[in-house]
């Protein structure tokens, strides 16, 4: 990097802060923090819900795995991503809205206390919770691996320059800010990508062309869809966990259909997102298949392999550019996740462990959000700097490991307690699925694998604790069925639309709780 990339680096940052600035002037309350307060329009939404979906692991860890197998990287990533998303947009994203519209809930995970119960709540969020740490610190040690191979910097320099970076502005104006500079974020990338295709189809005169490219020794079976590791029962079970998780399971995607005016315009941001997942990461994965033609990388895994190819053929100028587009992508994820975590300890966690939780007032819980935020954000940096240590071995395995194999047993309550042919299933069948889904990953992925001669294959890692989950989830509903009239109220609060026949009676049924842990934070209604 020269003076030039420097500039383009840090009139990013500059921005990124200047727009949190703006947006504070927007946040009034815990409702404009967490979800905008439904005022957010569909497009907007859905290109934040997109942006929320990336990070520099594409750029190290999944460009690894693009310069190892090829085409695979997007058949069993991108692909299923995109599908998942548009199966959750008829499926979760309007009841997921409805949450906000109709409960007037702030956090995803705040209707689960009626849903189920409050101990079906507090082990959902603290586990959700202690996942994103981990999930988080991956993203940050996968920005500052890029950022040391383009400055020199260090590991641990370049996780704190991103963290206090993106700390700044999400925490000063919340899910707006997100939002606002995740549209930004979206135009950088657009044109960082863009500029790296062509100067990656530029290089491939030497090579055959655009399509002669593929017959080239060191591209042989780059263009097979599903090899090594990511076969047919990886590409099944990551669907799966992806429908789950890019449709709310991971709370921040969850916000983002929340945030929209209605349960219609929901699905619209949710189509939005699916398209772009669809047909934008090819541009972005093709110099990576590309890639060993062009640089031999330094790593077993190939994780360096973008960077040095960026840096190889790009002018200054555009590679402080393309180093903005990873930026941009990573602080996109871990913003949003922070924000989502936020909601979820203020709202969810925090009235349980205290009394005065239970009685904030708009300014005192706005307080609390920044703080949590902040704290959040800290805690999954000082795990970043601890990804490469021999408990998480490296970013890839954080990402497709840990938070792929646990997401199925978190998600699956939350997400399927939404939908009307699972009413049967209450607090037994929640608890029990969410405890031995984590009690499979742990065991298939450390005593079996252990044991077992070369380990488990990674698709099994991945898919046993989905399966175990939701196979319980559903047979403990139906022999054991807590279908409550107050439960049964609840999902059809989220599953109807506007208030046709029967849904003022079930906004009657719905409970207050018992508890009285809900408090007054956020509570103003928002029609649909």
């Amino acid at each position: 990097m020269n003076s030039l990339d420097w500039a383009v680096l840090i009139g990013y940052f500059a921005v990124m802060v200047a727009i949190g600035v703006w947006s504070h002037k927007r946040v009034d309350n815990v409702s404009d923090f967490f979800t905008a307060g439904g005022k957010m329009p569909w497009w907007l939404s859905g290109i934040s819900h997109h942006m929320s979906g990336y990070s520099a692991v594409m750029f190290t860890g999944y460009a690894g795995i693009a310069y190892t197998y090829g085409v695979t990287s997007f058949v069993t990533w991108s692909f299923p991503i995109a599908l998942g998303i548009a199966i959750g947009s008829k499926l979760f994203a309007p009841r997921i809205n409805r949450l906000r519209s109709r409960l007037h809930v702030a956090s995803p995970l705040e209707y689960l206390k009626n849903r189920y119960n409050l101990p079906t709540q507090q082990a959902l969020a603290w586990s959700g919770m202690l996942l994103k740490i981990v999930d988080v610190g991956a993203k940050w040690a996968a920005i500052a691996t890029l950022l040391s191979v383009f400055t020199g910097i260090s590991l641990n320099q370049g996780i704190l320059i991103t963290g206090v970076i993106t700390g700044i502005y999400c925490t000063i104006g919340g899910l707006w800010a997100d939002a606002l500079t995740e549209l930004g974020q979206f135009i950088i990338q657009l044109l960082a990508g863009v500029a790296m295709f062509v100067a990656v189809v530029l290089k491939l005169g030497d090579h055959g062309g655009f399509f002669g490219v593929w017959d080239e020794p060191a591209l042989q079976g780059h263009g097979k869809p599903l090899v090594g590791p990511y076969g047919t029962v990886f590409l099944l079970a990551f669907l799966f966990i992806k429908l789950f998780e890019y449709n709310g399971g991971m709370l921040n995607q969850a916000q983002r259909y929340m945030a929209t005016s209605s349960a219609r315009e929901a699905e619209r941001s949710a189509r939005l997102s699916a398209i772009l997942w669809l047909v934008w990461p090819v541009v972005l994965f093709f110099p990576m298949w590309m890639s060993p033609l062009l640089v031999d990388a330094q790593k077993p895994d190939g994780s360096d392999s973008y960077g040095l190819m960026t840096e190889q053929l790009l002018p200054h100028g555009l590679l402080g550019l393309v180093i903005v587009g990873f930026f941009s992508h990573t602080m996109a994820m871990c913003s949003s996740d922070a924000n989502a975590i936020a909601a979820v300890f203020t709202r969810d966690v925090a009235p349980v462990l205290s009394k005065r939780a239970r009685a904030w007032g708009q300014r005192s819980g706005l307080v609390a959000a920044r703080v949590t935020t902040v704290v959040f954000l800290a805690l999954s940096m000082a795990v970043a700097t601890q990804v490469n240590s021999p408990t998480f071995k490296d970013i890839i395995t954080v990402v497709i490991k840990w938070v792929a194999g646990l997401m199925g047993p978190i998600a699956i309550p939350m997400m399927l307690g939404l939908l009307r042919p699972f009413r049967r299933s209450g607090p037994t069948a929640a608890l029990t699925s969410w405890a031995t889904g984590l009690l499979a990953f742990w065991l298939v992925n450390y005593p079996i694998n252990w044991s077992v001669d070369g380990g488990v294959p990674l698709q099994y890692q991945v898919s046993i604790p989905l399966a175990v989950s939701l196979v319980l989830y559903i047979a403990i509903g139906f022999l054991k069925p807590e279908d409550t009239p107050e439960r049964l109220a609840i999902i059809e609060r989220v599953n109807t639309d506007g208030d046709g026949p029967g849904t003022a009676g079930a906004a009657a049924a719905v409970p207050a709780p018992a508890d009285g842990t809900e408090g007054t934070v956020g509570r103003t209604p928002v029609k649909d």
